[in-house]
């Protein structure tokens, strides 16, 4: 590994690529917010610590929330190949090793540790998801103590010049799986480690460490739909939805509002333990009815659903032929996509192949089209056809999502003995 070039400094193909993949990245969702960047200190060292629900695409909203440079750290396996872990610098990621990687490799983390203290020293914002790994849930792990040894190694080495922060950072997706969804990244209220140790009459490392984890893990979860992953994490999650799914607002909102609604349930749970337990058993049966239906859960907030499925079906019936070039141009991005993600054991990387089709493939359909269409067409026919072109792949998931949903209003709409098990649950008089 090249010790004589930081992976912070300065690097003129990552300056290059980098507004590009933020670009594909933004347009990756239908609506992406950021939210609390005004809370951000501008007189230290940051360390971010993020929750990891989505696989690589948590890592790249991230970064598309600003265009600071960054360094992140993943974990150190994926960097076994040489050519991989070359690529992965060039992307400013360092290895983070555990103990499941073995003695030995755990010993290199020495190395990314002194490279992670001189990255916040520079005042580069360094991005850590403590989690471990990824899970496709509103929940949280236990966070991993690699954050906190970085905090408190900077704030050792330098936190008399300057202090040191860990900033939370909590993620929010309207869907784990579905390419052109929602997204907000919410940032919280910074930790001042320095002044925490400086005022802290603790003197031993550990307990100040498990002491910044709590810290760092309850402001995290405050920060997105956070709900305690027990056995009625699902059932909790399905009312949610049913509450909340199609009001507006705004993504932010929509998260304080889904945060109400859990709170509303727990009371629930803790004054009425039985009819708790009888209310989750039939949510999830109606959850298990719904999705044997094919029946979207934005549908069953409809009152008039059929009528709610006229202006999706006009919409569908002019926006066809576009629907139809679009397929046919982009061919070449969305079959090898969808071969790759039947093959996918994990499920949440779907949007990540997606995204990774779009911004490797989609360019090079661009090109060739528009330089197809000046050759063939009038200039003024051939630069409404590159505009049409530049949007197909967004319009061509947004058309399917569209039909998706009208489909479901319609089988809603007709499906009266489902309907009146959603009443019956009775979920607008109880939360």
């Amino acid at each position: 590994m090249d010790r004589k070039r930081k992976i912070q400094d300065n690097n003129f193909y990552y300056s290059l690529l980098r507004p590009f993949v933020d670009f594909n990245c933004r347009r990756s969702y239908r609506r992406f917010e950021v939210h609390g960047q005004e809370k951000l200190p501008k007189d230290g060292a940051l360390i971010y610590g993020i929750n990891h629900s989505n696989t690589l695409m948590d890592a790249l909203v991230v970064l598309a929330t600003s265009h600071h440079k960054k360094v992140f750290m993943a974990r150190g396996d994926i960097f076994s190949n040489p050519k991989v872990a070359k690529i992965l610098r060039f992307m400013r990621i360092l290895p983070l090793f555990r103990i499941r990687n073995g003695v030995a490799a755990v010993k290199n983390n020495t190395d990314s540790m002194e490279q992670a203290v001189d990255v916040v020293h520079d005042q580069v914002g360094l991005y850590l998801f403590p989690e471990g790994r990824h899970r496709t849930k509103h929940s949280l792990l236990q966070l991993s103590k690699g954050i906190f040894h970085i905090a408190m190694d900077s704030n050792r080495e330098f936190g008399k010049d300057q202090p040191v922060y860990l900033v939370p950072v909590g993620i929010e997706y309207g869907d784990y799986f579905r390419y052109r969804s929602t997204c907000m990244v919410h940032f919280g209220e910074p930790i001042n480690v320095t002044d925490f140790i400086k005022e802290s009459t603790e003197e031993n490392e550990a307990v100040l460490m498990n002491q910044l984890r709590a810290m760092m893990s309850e402001r995290i979860s405050k920060l997105i739909t956070y709900i305690p992953d027990d056995d009625d994490y699902d059932a909790t999650w399905e009312i949610v939805k049913m509450k909340n799914e199609k009001r507006a607002g705004g993504l932010y909102k929509k998260m304080l509002r889904n945060r109400a609604t859990v709170g509303k349930i727990q009371q629930y749970q803790q004054e009425h333990p039985e009819e708790a337990k009888s209310l989750f058993e039939r949510v999830m049966q109606f959850s298990q009815d719904r999705v044997k239906n094919k029946i979207s859960v934005t549908s069953t907030a409809k009152k008039r659903p059929l009528l709610n499925s006229l202006w999706k079906l006009l919409v569908a019936i002019v926006g066809f032929p576009y629907f139809v070039a679009s397929t046919v141009a982009n061919a070449i991005v969305w079959i090898p996509t969808l071969i790759i993600k039947s093959k996918l054991k994990d499920p949440a990387w779907s949007n990540t192949v997606c995204f990774g089709g779009k911004m490797l493939v989609s360019p090079l359909v661009f090109i060739g089209g528009t330089i197809a269409l000046f050759c063939t067409l009038p200039w003024y026919w051939a630069l409404a056809g590159a505009v049409a072109l530049f949007f197909s792949y967004d319009i061509w998931f947004d058309y399917q999502e569209l039909v998706r949903r009208m489909v479901s209003d319609i089988r809603w709409a007709f499906k009266t003995k489902l309907r009146k098990e959603y009443r019956n649950l009775n979920l607008n008089k109880l939360f």
